[in-house]
């Protein structure tokens, strides 16, 4: 039995005798969901299963987010909200990870479990758990991926990298260093961005982590290297930017992108032939889990484990690719769009 089902079962038990007491019924949770921005389909996906969970619960869910990614003020202002109207957890995806601390500090000194979802708060035992993708590992997926692919022609490689914000450490650093040290670049400090050495490292540009920030990373990082062969996008929208950059220029098809994410409009684009490959996760997996665990806590004050070996609950990352390559294990987008998103 893995980890993962030692933890459903246990929080399914907790849950049915909470809701045969009769007490769910009488006075049910209250939690919340912040995300970073609703618009975004990872995020939007994710308010779905923390909604439909919530509804299979009894839990009496409200959902914030902020205004753009980066939008710290808008996610305390949500948290100062959730501790008025007296929520038992909250579940957040933090767009400034070390500023909101002393926010979740404060929502767990009054008793509220805090779940950080996909994005680990900086430091991670900020939050009572995480719930996230093994970020680092995603990005090694598709650096893996890439340096196989390019087979010689790696120690050539021209490498962009479009992240997501100045803010680190980040899930963005994560995905990024993952993908570097995949691809075989020794990385510096592996916390942070920007310190690489190695000529192949073109540079780094941010994106918000959509299409428009995305084309307007790529045509700056070309305007420094024009010879781009290799590009590493922190999500798929910021990926579709970068072609669109690229096509521009009559680059497309000689450049490779590589991404993560896995929604389905992502994974279309890598049939198309528009991405190489992209590391799929799964944030409906994630809210539905926290909501599970906010209902849990709610009864007996049991707080969810982390995966062991790691300090957060990992619930998984798989690469997508229709050009699978030997040592890196992979799902063709066939399958990525039965596991897909958004």
């Amino acid at each position: 039995m893995t980890l993962k089902t030692i933890f459903r079962a246990s929080l399914a038990g907790s849950i049915l005798a909470f809701a045969a007491s009769g007490a769910l019924a009488q006075d049910a949770v209250k939690a919340c969901l912040i995300t970073k921005t609703d618009t975004n389909p990872f995020f939007v996906k994710m308010k779905e299963g923390a909604e439909a969970k919530a509804a299979e619960l009894g839990v009496e869910l409200k959902s914030y987010a902020g205004q753009v990614d980066g939008d710290n003020e808008a996610q305390v202002a949500a948290i100062e909200a959730c501790m008025t109207d007296g929520a038992k957890g909250i579940l957040i995806t933090a767009s400034d990870t070390a500023a909101i601390v002393d926010s979740v500090k404060a929502a767990r000194d009054q008793g509220i479990l805090v779940i950080a979802l996909d994005t680990p708060l900086d430091p991670i035992d900020a939050a009572d758990a995480t719930f996230a993708t093994d970020n680092f590992a995603a990005g090694e997926l598709i650096g893996k991926w890439a340096a196989a692919t390019m087979g010689a022609e790696a120690a050539n490689a021209k490498i962009a990298l479009l992240d997501l914000a100045i803010s680190q450490p980040s899930v963005d650093v994560l995905r990024d260093q993952g993908f570097l040290q995949g691809f075989g670049v020794d990385l510096g400090d592996a916390s942070k961005w920007g310190d690489e050495t190695d000529p192949r490292v073109v540079g780094h540009e941010v994106t918000a982590g959509n299409e428009e920030g995305g084309l307007k990373a790529m045509e700056a990082l070309l305007a420094k290297d024009p010879d781009i062969n290799l590009v590493y996008t922190i999500n798929e929208p910021a990926a579709a930017g970068a072609y669109e950059a690229l096509k521009a220029v009559g680059k497309e098809g000689s450049t490779l992108i590589v991404s993560v994410d896995g929604g389905c409009p992502g994974v279309a684009n890598v049939k198309d032939g528009i991405i190489g490959a992209t590391s799929q996760q799964y944030p409906l997996q994630m809210a539905s889990l926290g909501i599970e665990a906010i209902a849990a806590y709610a009864k007996d004050g049991t707080k969810p484990a982390p995966t062991e070996g790691k300090d957060f609950f990992d619930t998984g990352v798989t690469l997508v690719t229709d050009k699978p390559v030997d040592g890196v294990e992979s799902v063709d987008t066939a399958k990525g769009t039965e596991l897909c998103w958004g």
